[in-house]
């Protein structure tokens, strides 16, 4: 069901299924600097603030605007909307790095949140990046050492490249490695937030596969990726963020669709 800019879809309770995430009426506020002021040099901004002259104004962004959903053990939902709709933000929300201005996130367990620039460390190979990653997912050393040779399996690099400094890699390598390192465990909540989106049809293979799994044994995983194909493939529902409000909530074909014609795609 589409809505208007103000109005947004209800929200249906499917009381046989047990609910893993709910968002409940979500305010997301960001507050920038604007204006003049905010331009030049750190050299030049303190110059500006000692003489108390063309001092930057703050601005407030609304990004997420009174957004609710709830999420159920076993799903895969899709998040789209264009660029600067609040796709990130919410999953930023969700994983609990953002507070939010009204409203609330409720998690059943600890969320995960993957992105393209997730914390590895450039200067260390592969290999080290793999042990380190899995240790601060909580994994202990005799699961990290039992997982490592599938993680690099997963990862797909080329042949030796798990010995070289991240540094070295490819964006698309990048994005698999820190995919595998992430799958390596079973998460609560897991929020891909554009992970695939550098990967070749072989490797979103793998990740749907991957997420497939994923969902048997953990809670609900989120997924944002402008590739329309690779939601359609991996999702079993889709919400659209319009202007940090939810345009459509439901089956990802008729979601899919929409937003297409919408976006004249």
């Amino acid at each position: 069901m589409s809505s208007s800019a103000s109005q947004q879809p209800d929200v249906v309770i499917d009381h046989t299924r047990e609910p893993i995430v709910v968002v409940d009426g979500l305010h997301i506020i960001y507050r920038v600097f604007s204006g003049s002021g905010s331009k030049g040099t750190a050299a030049s901004a303190l110059l500006r603030i000692v003489k108390r002259e063309n001092r930057p104004q703050m601005k407030e962004v609304h990004a997420v605007q009174g957004v609710s959903f709830v999420a159920y053990r076993g799903d895969a939902i899709g998040v789209i909307g264009t660029n600067g709709s609040g796709k990130s933000t919410l999953l930023k929300a969700i994983a609990g790095l953002l507070p939010p201005a009204r409203g609330g996130v409720y998690t059943h367990g600890q969320p995960s949140l993957l992105g393209v620039n997730a914390a590895l460390m450039r200067d260390l190979s592969g290999s080290r990046n793999i042990v380190l990653g899995c240790l601060a997912m909580g994994l202990t050393q005799a699961e990290t050492q039992d997982r490592y040779d599938e993680i690099v399996r997963f990862a797909d690099l080329k042949k030796g490249f798990i010995d070289y400094p991240m540094s070295t890699y490819s964006s698309g390598m990048g994005a698999r490695l820190r995919f595998a390192i992430a799958a390596a465990r079973t998460h609560d909540v897991m929020l891909i937030d554009e992970a695939l989106a550098t990967g070749d049809a072989k490797f979103r293979k793998r990740s749907k596969d991957k997420i497939d799994e994923l969902r048997k044994d953990a809670g609900a995983v989120f997924l944002v990726a402008h590739n329309l194909d690779v939601i359609e493939d991996t999702c079993n529902r889709v919400i659209w963020l319009d202007d940090g409000r939810v345009k459509m909530d439901g089956d990802p074909q008729e979601v899919l669709r929409a937003y297409t014609e919408s976006n004249g795609k």
